[in-house]
Order: C-alpha cells, then structure tokens, then sequence
C-alpha cells in the first residue's frame, strides 16, 4: 500500500506553532510533527488527548504490588512456614521493600513496552524519514494525504504563508 504525505520543513518553533493551528484551522489532519526538542503547546495545537500511558504504569505497578504481596503471604504463611524468634508468620511490614520493588520493575516493564508497542518501535518497524536534518535543527509538519478532499494545493499555500523552508509530496511504501 503506497502513503502519500506532504511534509514542510520549518527553521522555527513559532513558525511551526502557527502553520499547525492554521493547517488545522482549515480542517487538515496532521499526520505528524517532527522537533528537535519539546515544544510546548504542540500537543494542544494538534489537538492531541492527553496519554494514557500513566494509566498503564499504574495498573502495572498495583498487579505487581498485588502478586509481590500474594506471593509472599503465601510462601510465609502456607508453604514454608519457619518460626523465626517467635515471629508471627504474617509479618506484612517485612513484606513491603519486596514489594515496592516488584512493583516498581512490572509498572516500569509494562510502561516501556506499551510505549514500544503502541508508538511501532519495534524491531523490524519500517522508518520512515521524510528529512535528514529533522530532529537535528530544524521541525517538520507532515500531512497524510488520503483522498481527493484533501487539497494540496490549499496546503502548500498556507505553508508558504507561514514561512516554510521546503515543501514537498512523498510516496511510501507502507
């Protein structure tokens, strides 16, 4: 299946800023942005819904708080039970360091693997670099071109209004 992207290069943060609210002001969805470093208001300006990716840490981190205390209380209390100094064989505050740990390494594995999964990084992901020097210097707005409503011609006039270094068409192969 063969993408169609118009992609517009720009040398500033604020004129990026600008072309992305205009783009979407005229009703262009933006495929992506691409920026060496954050940018603040971008994410409210592509009218981007706020991450659910702490939701996922923080299911994670009660299972693993969950199964770090069942297992314990288990081998504690029913299958290896060792009378230690008269100590009750439920001590739950001994229990705890393990299982902040626990619940720190399954909140942080499960945090880095939605991540992964739901951005397509993993290995064999196709990469698709639409400009050399994007992420180094300079900032990138990338329109996918779906279907004839989409006009280019509309949004290449609103990137040259906005100050656009170089614009051009794309093909990929997806």
């Amino acid at each position: 299946m063969v993408k169609n992207f118009m992609v517009g290069v720009f040398s500033d943060e604020q004129k990026l800023l600008k072309t992305v609210c205009a783009l979407r002001g005229v009703g262009f969805q933006i495929h992506d942005v691409f920026t060496p470093y954050v940018v603040h208001g971008l994410d409210d300006a592509m009218g981007l819904r706020r991450s659910r990716l702490g939701v996922v840490t923080f299911l994670a981190g009660l299972t693993g708080l969950a199964l770090a205390m069942a297992l314990q209380f288990w081998t504690a209390v029913f299958d290896w039970r060792i009378n230690v100094g008269g100590k009750p064989d439920n001590s739950t505050l001994a229990f705890l360091p393990v299982a902040f740990e626990i619940t720190v390494l399954i909140g942080g594995l499960a945090t880095a693997l939605a991540f992964f999964l739901r951005s397509q990084l993993f290995p064999g992901s196709k990469l698709r670099i639409f400009n050399r020097h994007i992420t180094d210097h300079l900032f990138a707005v990338v329109l996918e071109i779906r279907d004839a409503s989409i006009n280019p011609d509309k949004a290449r006039k609103i990137f040259w209004d906005m100050g656009v270094l170089e614009v051009r068409e794309e093909s990929v192969n997806t």
